[in-house]
C-alpha cells in the first residue's frame, strides 16, 4: 500500500460519516465560522478571526505547507453534504521519521465521535502510508477533552512542558503525548 510522496496529488481520505480532503477557498466561509468561535480558538495558538480574509490565509497557508512537503491538513467534511466542520492534520518532521498531530472541529459537532474518527483515519494514513515511525501532539493543560480524546486514540503522556508554546501573548505549558507505531491500534 505504499504511495509515491513526490506526487502532488492531495491524499484524500474517508470514513463512515466522512470525507477528509483538502479544503479550497470555496470553503472560506466555513473555515471563518470554525475559527471566528471562540470556544474553539480558546486552546488554539492562533486568535478568534474577525474577517472572512484570516480563512483565506489559512487556506493558501495549509496548501502551501503541502506543497512544500512541510505538512498535510484535510478539512473534515460530514457526509452527505460536502460542508466543513473542522480540520486536522499533521507537520512532518521527516528527519526523525515523524509527525505532529493538530486538529479543531466546530463547537456544535463536539462529543459526537467525529474528531476520534477523523483522526483515526490520518493515524492510519500516517502509519502505514507514510511510514511515521511516531505521533506528538502539544495540548495546553487546560484542554481536559484532548486529553482524553489522545488517551482514548493510544496516546501517552510524556509529561508537561514548561512554557513550551507562546500565542495570545503569553507563554502556556504544555503536556506532549506521543503514539508510536508500534502500539496503535487503528481505534
Amino acid at each position: 500500500m505504499n504511495q509515491d510522496f513526490s506526487s502532488t496529488s492531495f491524499p484524500n481520505l474517508e470514513t463512515e460519516r466522512l470525507w477528509l480532503r483538502q479544503a479550497t477557498q470555496k470553503d472560506a466561509e466555513a473555515i471563518f465560522a470554525i475559527f471566528s468561535d471562540p470556544d474553539v480558538t480558546q486552546f488554539h495558538d492562533l486568535d478568534t478571526f474577525t474577517c472572512l480574509d484570516e480563512a483565506a490565509e489559512v487556506i493558501a497557508r495549509r496548501a502551501k505547507g503541502f506543497e512544500s512537503g512541510r505538512g498535510i491538513r484535510w478539512g473534515i467534511a460530514r457526509k452527505p453534504n460536502d460542508n466543513l466542520i473542522g480540520s486536522c492534520g499533521f507537520t512532518w518532521d521527516t528527519e526523525a521519521n515523524a509527525a505532529e498531530i493538530g486538529y479543531e472541529l466546530a463547537s456544535q459537532f463536539w462529543r459526537q465521535g467525529i474528531i476520534s474518527e477523523a483522526l483515526s483515519a490520518i493515524l492510519k494514513y500516517g502509519f502505514e502510508r507514510r511510514g511515521v515511525q511516531f505521533v506528538i501532539a502539544e495540548i495546553m493543560l487546560e484542554n481536559v477533552a484532548s486529553k482524553r480524546l489522545l488517551e482514548k486514540l493510544g496516546f501517552q503522556s510524556q509529561g508537561i512542558i514548561k512554557e513550551r508554546g507562546f500565542w495570545k501573548g503569553k507563554h502556556h505549558d504544555l503536556e506532549q503525548f506521543v503514539l508510536i507505531r508500534s502500539e496503535f491500534t487503528g481505534v
